[in-house]
């Protein structure tokens, strides 16, 4: 059978401001597109389909169509709740998504009450899936626990319940099955694609890719936004993120993963690339050197080699329309003031250019602003 595996959509994300379902919409098309080019019998979506737990209605549209279509010629599709995502909302979708042959689940359930899927692919093949979404360490490990012992103790708490429920939800395994399981979180060497949310994604959050028993022939993974193989008892895959997310990911290549895998054999594994969202991309230099840049279509993150002035930033906004993140490069930052025994004879406007030629901020537009607020206070 083949499945697309992808992950870590983040619907509704606002980049410094802008706005990116235009970008989202392409992207989920672009999968819909692939899924129906290959042919796939399933499609997995491991976590984080939303940014945030209230996404709007509009992102909520999206995610929904999106979804809908990847159903389309009768694939089974498999959803989970990452991180980002609310998960009571996805229960909410569950029963009037299920009635349209989707799977969701936003919350743990045991084996038999949906934890583990078992169905018959369009291929043929017959198929156990196992299905974690993620789960916070509030959750896994109980609270009276945490007042004791240390946080290694707690992390390992954290890795061993995790690993106690793969290996509850992976019991009905068969050599004669394709054994496949889907989870969202943190395991250890994987690399950080630059956009997750680092608080869950430390290692009080990790487990182990031990996890997985052996048996198993494909883990599909979410929550690191760049495509990666990880080792261990069988391929294990996070699939990345369709986009970047923000500019910690221009290195990366967005996109999914293609997955061919029968029984008792382990997965063939064939990455997607995407290239339908816009590229984000850092550029530096002098207001000069800037306009020399073409921008194309790309979302800019512009680091300007000169001394901070007022309208410096719309300066080079007007040069490159794609700049949503201006910043100072850090030679030209200002820096804390030193405390100086003061001068009564100093007046307060020389005191003011004093700091601002101390600090690295000069510019005679602010002096200037500073002699009239001043006169217009002290009358």
């Amino acid at each position: 059978m083949k499945i697309l595996h992808t992950a870590d959509w983040h619907v509704g994300k606002v980049l410094k401001g802008r706005p990116r379902l235009d970008e989202h919409r392409e992207v989920l098309r672009e999968l819909v597109g692939a899924a129906r080019t290959h042919d796939v019998d399933a499609v997995i979506v491991a976590g984080d389909l939303f940014d945030t737990s209230a996404p709007t209605p509009e992102a909520q549209s999206l995610v929904l169509n999106a979804l809908m279509a990847l159903r389309g010629d009768g694939r089974d599709v498999v959803v989970l709740a990452g991180n980002h995502d609310n998960p009571q909302l996805l229960e909410v979708y569950r029963p009037v998504l299920g009635k349209l042959g989707l799977h969701v689940l936003g919350t743990f359930r045991r084996p038999d009450a949906g934890g583990t899927l078992a169905f018959t692919a369009r291929s043929g093949e017959p198929v156990r899936l196992a299905v974690l979404p993620f789960l916070s360490h509030r959750y896994v490990v109980r609270a009276a626990e945490v007042l004791t012992g240390t946080a290694a103790d707690h992390n390992r708490d954290y890795a061993s319940r995790v690993g106690e429920l793969i290996g509850a939800l992976t019991a009905g395994f068969h050599a004669d099955t394709v054994n496949l399981v889907t989870t969202h979180g943190t395991l250890p060497g994987g690399a950080f694609g630059g956009g997750e949310r680092e608080a869950q994604s430390i290692f009080s959050y990790y487990f182990e890719p031990t996890a997985f028993p052996p048996v198993t022939q494909y883990a599909a993974l979410g929550h690191l936004h760049r495509r990666q193989q990880i080792p261990g008892p069988c391929p294990i895959w996070y699939s990345g993120s369709p986009l970047a997310v923000d500019f910690g990911e221009e290195g990366n290549t967005p996109g999914a993963l293609l997955v061919e895998v029968t029984p008792g054999r382990p997965a063939v594994v064939e990455e997607l690339a995407f290239a339908s969202a816009r590229r984000l991309r850092t550029v530096r230099g002098t207001l000069e050197e800037l306009e020399a840049i073409e921008p194309g279509d790309d979302w800019l993150k512009v680091i300007v080699e000169e001394k901070p002035r007022v309208g410096l930033a719309d300066d080079v906004r007007g040069v490159l329309s794609g700049a949503v993140d201006v910043v100072l490069d850090e030679r030209f930052r200002p820096v804390p003031a030193t405390r100086k025994a003061g001068s009564p004879d100093r007046s307060p406007r020389e005191l003011f250019r004093e700091y601002l030629n101390a600090t690295g901020r000069h510019d005679e537009q602010v002096a200037t602003l500073f002699d009239r607020l001043y006169d217009e206070v002290t009358g």
